[in-house]
């Protein structure tokens, strides 16, 4: 009996160390707490885009899409990059500096993740990156359906119908291939370019 007593007072540190520790949740959001936090900004909401819609931009060969009398939320266009014919994409929204993401389009039966980066511009950081222009990625963009596209941290922004993103794509890929486009020149927008 004597033996099972000194087994159990000695069993009994190791059935205490568990309960020395919080769980694991409630210790580090007390801990971050208590320290001044220097991670990313705190995450955006999806825009509500029902009446958005893509226009021609002023400057040639860029399209934006939003919200008639609203900033634009989204930005495509054709680039002479360091490989040929580039497509550019923008995100515009504030973007945490330096940082790194995936920009997700689903859509037209394609799954498509582009890479963008934090880039300074005049006033604050947005999400920007280039592709070239026959990466088969862009067929997403090209179809004749809606597109979801999803920054983390900057909301799921819904792409409406438009031939406007193919049209801008087929001249910039008959750019690359050094050949004139065959697709109607794009027609300017309605709405004014407020980017």
């Amino acid at each position: 009996m004597r033996s099972i007593t000194l087994m159990c007072l000695a069993a009994l540190p190791l059935l205490a160390l568990p309960s020395c520790k919080p769980p694991a949740a409630d210790d580090y959001v007390a801990r971050v707490g208590l320290q001044e936090r220097s991670g990313p900004s705190e995450p955006l909401l999806s825009p509500d885009t029902a009446e958005a819609q893509w226009v021609v931009s002023r400057e040639p060969g860029r399209i934006i899409y939003g919200n008639p009398g609203e900033p634009p939320l989204l930005a495509l266009a054709c680039i002479d990059g360091p490989q040929g014919a580039q497509i550019a994409y923008e995100r515009i929204v504030a973007a945490d500096p330096n940082a790194k993401a995936i920009l997700a389009l689903i859509g037209n039966s394609h799954v498509t993740r582009l890479f963008v980066d934090a880039e300074k511009t005049r006033d604050d950081w947005r999400w920007r990156g280039a592709t070239d222009a026959e990466d088969p990625a862009l067929e997403v963009l090209t179809g004749p359906r809606q597109v979801e596209a999803t920054v983390p941290g900057a909301g799921s922004v819904i792409l409406n119908a438009s031939s406007l993103p193919r049209e801008l794509i087929n001249r910039c890929r008959a750019q690359a291939r050094g050949r004139p486009a065959a697709a109607k020149p794009i027609a300017a927008g309605t709405s004014a370019d407020p980017a």
